[in-house]
């Protein structure tokens, strides 16, 4: 019997794929196609939702047509915070989806800065604009007549998973991985929070049924026509919770990187439910039907990749694709920091008065201790994040996989080991999101057991081991972390 096939889709922040899957892991045909952001005012980004619904279908489409078999069903993976508000009855959408980066609501978040411990105890998060309540209630403020509809019925709202379920299927769905994002739910019983809504003033009518990330037998089944046509909907999972099941990490402490143009950290928790500290994020990582979910930390850094594309900008070499010979030209950053607060910092310190900074400048410096300086931020950055995780759930993280385009760097992918000393390990494709999608759908349709049967579907290719000292080591991180609290708001 040939292996069976599953279908998976990644919609992205900047491109949707669609991949056919085969059980033992293997990508057997992919298709991708870019959508736009746009950026109609500062700190806005915004998505077209029925732009991103056409590049789906057209990817499911392009695979399907280059396979024989028929897939046995969906796994669908997504960006997560992104929100979109949309008709019931046309399924058009009222107006440009909200997405994650978007940052309008960061005056609104500041004013229920009293609400900031409620919010941490029900969702594991953090009360701000990343997530998709603020931004929700934004759309029922502004969008014409949508609030009076919202409370009729007439609307439904939901993160991209929900939206493209809808259109899959027929259905209001989102899974736990997606709805803990919103600031709206309760991630100990896993249900819509009365007291959150009241908080952000969201009608509970325009919220999706909550269901587990997979269960035996699918979420639903797809619709009978389009290229989803007898396709069931198997699974649904956040892109960095798919990419942590994608990596094989399933036992608590292991953990996964995934380094695009930002970089999140996940590490496994297991069943319970870390204290959500204020310093990491806390929320379900899946839930397998009626089973209790298991739950992750999950630091994300808001640059990483795009800080090699910014020197690539300013002229220091010709293309980002350059920094890894540039960077290997030299041993060290010959005492140069750089702090990537493009954004503000994320993880573990957020801090959104924060400013990007070079530190340690002299005649000496040459670009390529610049570009070096950049790569050993990333690491740097990583090692926060690792031993905050350690130290928040009383895990022991014995090595990091890692996956995202930024990893094809070997010069990143090394220093990662001499930063956090202990092993990185490089996944065999540069994307584990796609993969933790097939992996969802195959556990609901049967073709493994459990999770633990994942362990070693991660096939990484390459481990890098530590070559610092450990004096060396903690020494230069050290003097990251002085360059650090010298680039924040009030210091």
């Amino acid at each position: 019997m040939p292996p069976a096939l599953i279908l998976a889709i990644d919609q992205g922040t900047t491109s949707s794929r669609a991949a056919i899957i085969d059980e033992t892991g293997d990508t057997v045909a992919v298709a991708q196609r870019p959508h736009a952001q746009q950026h109609p005012s500062p700190g806005y980004v915004e998505h077209d939702p029925m732009e991103i619904l056409a590049a789906v279908t057209d990817c499911v489409a392009a695979v399907r047509d280059a396979v024989d078999r028929e897939p046995i069903g969906v796994g669908l993976t997504n960006q997560r915070e992104t929100i979109v508000l949309w008709d019931r009855e046309s399924g058009l959408p009222v107006a440009p989806a909200i997405v994650w980066q978007d940052t309008r609501t960061a005056d609104h978040c500041a004013s229920l800065a009293a609400a900031e411990l409620l919010v941490r105890e029900r969702t594991g998060l953090t009360l701000g604009p990343y997530f998709s309540a603020t931004k929700l209630a934004w759309l029922l403020d502004h969008v014409p007549g949508a609030r009076a509809r919202a409370n009729s019925g007439e609307l439904a709202a939901g993160t991209i998973d929900s939206w493209l379920a809808w259109h899959c299927t027929g259905r209001h769905l989102t899974d736990v991985s997606n709805a803990s994002r919103t600031l709206l739910l309760d991630t100990r019983s896993m249900t819509w929070d009365d007291e959150l809504l009241e908080l952000f003033d969201i009608p509970r009518a325009l919220l999706a049924e909550v269901v587990p990330t997979w269960r035996p037998g699918g979420i639903a089944p797809s619709l009978v026509t389009g290229p989803l046509r007898g396709v069931p909907l198997l699974a649904m999972i956040g892109d960095q919770q798919a990419a942590l099941l994608g990596q094989g990490c399933v036992a608590a402490g292991d953990a996964k990187c995934t380094y695009g143009t930002g970089a999140f950290l996940l590490a496994q928790a297991g069943v319970r439910r870390p204290e959500a500290t204020g310093r990491l994020l806390v929320s379900p990582a899946w839930q397998s039907g009626d089973e209790p979910p298991s739950y992750c930390l999950e630091g994300p850094m808001a640059v990483a990749g795009a800080a090699i594309g910014w020197l690539a900008d300013l002229g220091l070499m010709a293309e980002p694709s350059a920094s890894a010979d540039l960077a290997g030209s030299v041993d060290s950053s010959g005492g140069v920091r750089l702090v990537p607060a493009f954004q503000g910092l994320y993880a573990p310190w957020w801090d959104s008065s924060a400013k990007g900074a070079l530190h340690g400048l002299t005649l000496h410096t040459t670009a390529a201790h610049i570009v070096r300086a950049a790569i050993e931020a990333l690491a740097f950055q990583t090692r926060a994040i690792v031993e905050t995780a350690e130290a928040d759930a009383q895990l022991q993280i014995p090595a990091l996989r890692i996956d995202g385009g930024a990893t094809r760097n070997p010069v990143l992918v090394q220093t990662l080991a001499d930063v956090l000393g202990r092993p990185v390990v490089r996944a065999v494709d540069a994307e584990a999101t796609v993969r933790g999608a097939a992996f969802a759908a195959g556990l609901a349709a049967g073709l493994w057991t459990g999770t633990a049967d994942l362990a070693d579907h991660g096939r990484p290719d390459e481990a890098f081991e530590p070559r610092w000292t450990a004096d060396r080591r903690d020494a230069e991180y050290a003097d990251w972390l002085r360059a650090v609290e010298r680039c924040r708001g009030s210091r």
